[in-house]
């Protein structure tokens, strides 16, 4: 039976994802964990986050931390929301903060203006730029839920956009990892077949 480690460090949606990860699992077991020994037998691994990166990093102890570098480096691996920031090179957010530096890109803050509310929460837009298995079945320019303030502009490691103002990238991915800004749990049919698609992801 395939394990899925939810990684458990205290700053993630975890019940969320977990209840949408188990509502499309067949074959595979959902474990939500911070246990080190879970990650290391872990087949595939999920990176939640929610709030403040600096709170997210900080609650990241060092000895978890690099447990979760050495184990993303091969598994597959679903960052989400500040999960996702937290694998770019840095934030401006909390006065700077030097993220894990897996994906190529920086975190900046989303402008507001008269027509531009922040933080950006709702439904919207996520336009593909190119094909990944995880995106299999899902319509181009489907929508999806997004609650945040801070986003990334641009990243050679690009694989969606969202228009908020301004375009900026919705989703990454890299080797084993896929990351996204919105929370596939929170975004009803097309957020549970992107998590079907993980399950069944093969590398």
């Amino acid at each position: 039976m395939t394990r899925v480690v939810v990684i458990d460090y205290g700053m993630g949606n975890l019940h969320s994802v977990g209840k949408a990860l188990e509502s499309v699992a067949e074959f595979e077991r959902v474990i939500i964990s911070s246990d080190k020994e879970q990650l290391k037998q872990a087949d595939k691994i999920v990176f939640p986050g929610v709030g403040a990166i600096k709170d997210c990093m900080a609650a990241l102890s060092l000895d978890l931390r690099e447990t979760v570098l050495e184990q993303i480096k091969n598994k597959p691996t679903l960052a989400i929301c500040v999960g996702m920031q937290m694998l770019l090179e840095s934030s401006e957010e909390n006065d700077g903060v030097e993220g894990l530096n897996i994906l190529n890109g920086k975190i900046t803050k989303i402008k507001s203006n008269d027509h531009i509310k922040v933080p950006h929460m709702g439904w919207n837009k996520v336009k593909f730029l190119k094909d990944h298995f995880l995106l299999r079945n899902i319509p181009n320019s489907s929508f999806f839920y997004f609650v945040h303030s801070y986003c990334c502009l641009k990243s050679s490691d690009a694989l969606a956009e969202t228009e908020h103002g301004r375009n900026f990238i919705s989703a990454l991915e890299k080797d084993n990892i896929f990351a996204v800004q919105f929370h596939p749990e929170k975004s009803q049919a097309e957020g549970l077949k992107l998590y079907k698609n993980f399950l069944d992801w093969a590398i």
